[in-house]
């Protein structure tokens, strides 16, 4: 196990003091209930009021809760949010393409898949909700990684020429995933070619919050053999309109022009 840290060890202690029923604190009352050292209860108070995590009366002296995490605890509320928006357009794809659809979260060299639901044939997936895959044998993964700092690619794959692999198609150098992740941006989509599973293709689309971030993606996974049978026109459709009805759900507007190939209409599988 890491070892803790101490000095943030006490920082949550004291703010913890004020879960309890939101009571202002003086700084004696911080000391008597945590026991720390007077010294080291006015430095900690003094740098969580200057990054706004705790607010100091200058009148009674007292501290209450900040700003600061206020703006946490939206972000992670938002996750919930985005958990039901997942869940929602997931099976809403699901249930017109007959696919596997899955979502996930790009959490360093990884991605942690949010929401999954399976399709008619229930496909032998490796994914599986709260799990996380190497995100560059991955149409999701990849589809996160086009959008992602092209300085974080380094630490995010600390040996460039020896990437993760699942099955020989997969991307096996950094080198030949930047030149993938450039035709990703380029045409907005991801594919996966067996790269995590033999005899299952996968599109994926990166989905968009408010600000026009990526923070997640959306993809279909689906046998070679069905995969060959409908014009790839078809799949990309299917998961660009998922990806764009995501997108809304998190409150991100797109414009007639930049809604991407099939988004003249529903596509469908006959």
């Amino acid at each position: 196990m890491a070892r803790l840290t101490p000095a943030v060890l006490r920082t949550l202690d004291i703010l913890e003091l004020f879960l309890d029923d939101g009571a202002p604190l003086s700084a004696p009352d911080v000391v008597r209930k945590t026991g720390l050292p007077r010294t080291s209860v006015h430095e900690l108070l003094a740098t969580l009021v200057a990054r706004d995590y705790l607010q100091k009366d200058d009148v009674s002296g007292t501290f209450r809760l900040g700003v600061r995490l206020l703006h946490l605890g939206n972000a992670y509320s938002a996750r919930f949010d985005m958990l039901s928006a997942a869940n929602d357009v997931a099976r809403e794809l699901a249930e017109r393409s007959g696919e596997t659809v899955s979502v996930a979260l790009l959490e360093g060299g990884d991605v942690f898949y949010l929401a999954k639901i399976e399709s008619r044939d229930n496909l032998r997936l490796p994914s599986s909700i709260g799990q996380r895959l190497p995100a560059s044998v991955t149409g999701l993964g990849k589809a996160l990684l086009a959008y992602a700092s092209p300085q974080s690619l380094a630490t995010r794959f600390l040996d460039p020429d020896n990437l993760p692999r699942m099955t020989q198609n997969s991307i096996g150098t950094l080198a030949e995933l930047e030149v993938e992740l450039q035709r990703i941006r380029e045409r907005g989509v991801a594919f996966e070619n067996e790269e995590s599973t033999p005899n299952i293709r996968c599109v994926a689309a990166p989905v968009r919050d408010g600000t026009g971030a990526v923070v997640a993606a959306i993809s279909m996974s689906v046998p070679v053999a069905r995969w060959q049978q409908y014009p790839e026109e078809i799949w990309i459709g299917l998961v660009l309109e998922g990806a764009q009805h995501f997108s809304s759900l998190l409150g991100f507007s797109v414009s007639p022009q930049g809604q991407g190939a099939g988004s003249a209409g529903k596509s469908e599988i006959p």
